[in-house]
């Protein structure tokens, strides 16, 4: 090799280094701001006192098991149908101008976003209208069809409730837009700083431990443990608290999941706030390598029992690519164990408005091969029937 080409081999070496210099700089650049901001450690210390604190880090009471070689065979064999293939319909959601009869509609907007009116109050979960499930504009989890509703359409809320702060639960734009009509937002310890890093008026931030509540109006809202993990980036793992929310209204009264694994104190959540009118449990997003990330369709039915829920509600799926099983897998495998187990749930199209106590949803998905609970089992660890 001549030192002319040793030199022309150094010079590419060094121009491929400054590109990926200037490309890992975009990419932070662009990101920054979705990244969100640390919270305080000594604060955090603090208020932690029902959830598990320690080291500028939160922790589950059960911890989340991970099987790193299976994850590595499993992405060989992933659904062929992870997407869909033709246009999905939504629905333009409830118009607003009349309340429920019963007092309880749902409107589930996709993935974790359900619009809640229970008992004259308001109230939506993990809003997410981007494009994408990430930090950035072209890269991530694109989602599948567009809002239902748009923001702008949206009635007056009373509260927006934020379970943990991944992408497709906490989006930037989204808080951003509906921080800026003095909507209030009700968060678990830590997600706060994100949202005062944004903009968001800390007079419209209620901050949360597990088993805290706090009041709207005569609706009392609880936040409730969860088995979950956090982090917007490579560098904040769990530094933000993760949860689910009972919402208890003078008549009825619901539970949101969010994002969680099964975990004994769902028994316990049943026991100190239910029978619940509806619960709202995430069923998608599943692989037996990681169980305890995602609760998954068989034991989403089981927990619903332990809860004492009357109507079961899916959610976290339908919208988003976020694990290796087909798309439709979740509600067909969530149908079948509530069959087997006599749970009613209810499958409204995305954007169909649903009083659970009269109306029951539709299949709108189409037929497509799905793994079955044999198949593809998923069970949490750490758990005793």
């Amino acid at each position: 090799m001549t030192l002319m080409t040793l030199s022309n081999v150094k010079k590419f070496a060094l121009g491929l280094f400054a590109c990926s210099l200037i490309f890992v700089g975009i990419l932070l650049w662009q990101g920054c701001k979705s990244f969100g901001a640390a919270p305080d450690l000594a604060r955090m210390t603090r208020l932690a006192v029902q959830s598990k604190y320690s080291e500028g880090s939160f922790r589950n009471t059960e911890e989340l098991y991970n099987d790193w070689s299976g994850m590595l065979v499993n992405s060989f064999s992933a659904g062929d149908q992870r997407e869909p293939v033709a246009k999905i319909m939504t629905n333009r959601g409830p118009s607003f101008t009349e309340e429920p009869e019963s007092g309880l509609r749902l409107t589930w907007l996709g993935h974790s976003t359900v619009l809640i009116e229970i008992d004259g109050q308001i109230i939506l979960t993990d809003p997410v209208w981007s494009e994408r499930s990430s930090p950035f504009t072209w890269l991530g989890p694109q989602r599948w069809y567009a809002p239902p509703m748009a923001l702008k359409d949206l009635p007056k809320l009373d509260a927006v409730l934020i379970s943990h702060d991944h992408y497709d639960h906490l989006d930037y734009e989204t808080i951003i837009t509906l921080s800026k009509r003095g909507t209030d937002f009700i968060v678990p310890l830590g997600v706060g700083a994100h949202l005062r890093y944004w903009g968001v008026d800390k007079k419209q931030i209620r901050e949360f431990d597990w088993w805290q509540s706090t009041n709207i109006g005569d609706l009392e809202i609880v936040c409730t443990p969860a088995r979950h993990a956090s982090g917007r980036h490579l560098l904040d793992r769990d530094r933000t608290l993760w949860a689910g929310y009972v919402l208890i209204g003078p008549k009825n009264r619901v539970y949101f999941s969010g994002d969680t694994g099964l975990f004994p104190a769902m028994k316990e959540i049943g026991r100190k706030y239910g029978p619940f009118d509806a619960t709202m449990i995430e069923v998608g997003a599943y692989d037996e390598s990681w169980p305890d990330w995602h609760i998954g369709p068989e034991q989403a039915v089981l927990a619903h029992h332990w809860l004492g829920g009357r109507v079961l509600l899916p959610i976290h799926w339908g919208l988003f690519d976020l694990a290796l099983h087909n798309w439709t897998e979740p509600i067909e495998r969530t149908l079948v164990a509530a069959q087997k187990s006599k749970a009613r749930v209810i499958t409204p199209r995305p954007g169909q408005a649903i009083e659970p106590a009269t109306q029951e949803g539709e299949k709108w998905w189409p037929e497509i091969p799905w793994e079955t609970a044999e198949q593809h089992p998923v069970l949490s660890t750490k758990i005793e029937n």
